[in-house]
């Protein structure tokens, strides 16, 4: 889909529809997110947001056409949507926990196999992104704190080189200076070009961040909006109640 590259959109989406056995969780969606965008998308519980990034990366049924640089990618295939570069970062983190920071980080760069070199230059990139995990780097990840757990998190999917980053619900359950550091080092990968999609109940928080957000409600985008326009919660309310 070379028009798609060309309209300079590192992803775009066209009617993309999930379920859940009968219960249809996602109704059919258009967006798309610009190459080196940041993009919020937002919501009360239960509007569809992480089912969204879900059948973005095809771990759920759907319908619909999801096409990033320029190449549709596979329906329910996700080990082909992250050789594609598309990578996400799971609601819940999805370490493991038997296992070393180290060898967490070195899954994420499965691919590499043997290039030895490369694979120590992403850790060290990681590492100094994140430098809490250098310091703990040979302690097993089910030790470390919530916040370590999502630089953690953050840090595997770097590993692997991703051209866009979907993170679902970083901030969850952490306290509001570790998850502004979070933010501040997406921040951070943005500015360097990496194209982003950020799922966040912390509005404020990303409203700073993105340059459009999505706002999501009942299973379908309900606005589209520019965040410097949003000067008030009960501005933001009135999109989520539609």
């Amino acid at each position: 889909m070379s028009d798609t590259a060309s309209a300079g959109r590192i992803l775009e989406v066209q009617g993309l529809s999930a379920r859940y056995g009968h219960v249809e969780a996602l109704r059919p969606v258009d967006l798309y997110v610009g190459n080196g965008e940041l993009v919020a998308v937002l919501g009360p519980n239960g509007a569809g947001k992480s089912t969204l990034m879900r059948a973005l990366m095809g771990l759920v049924p759907t319908q619909g056409r999801v096409h990033f640089r320029g190449s549709e990618v596979p329906r329910h295939n996700p080990a082909a949507a992250a050789a594609m570069g598309l990578v996400l970062v799971p609601e819940g983190r999805g370490i493991f926990g038997p296992m070393t920071v180290a060898d967490n980080l070195e899954l994420g760069a499965y691919l590499l196999k043997r290039d030895k070199a490369e694979l120590a230059r992403r850790h060290e990139r990681v590492l100094s992104l994140f430098p809490r995990l250098q310091e703990r780097r040979a302690q097993v990840a089910g030790s470390l704190s919530g916040g370590e757990q999502q630089m953690l998190a953050v840090g595997r999917a770097l590993m692997s080189q991703p051209k866009m980053l979907l993170l679902d619900e970083p901030s969850l359950g952490l306290a509001p200076r570790i998850t502004e550091e979070i933010l501040e080092k997406l921040a951070v990968l943005n500015r360097e070009g990496l194209s982003i999609m950020l799922v966040e109940q912390k509005a404020p928080l990303a409203l700073k961040l993105a340059r459009r957000v999505y706002v999501m409600s009942v299973g379908s985008i309900a606005a589209e909006i520019d965040p410097r326009t949003i000067k008030s919660h009960d501005e933001l309310a009135r999109f989520y109640l539609g």
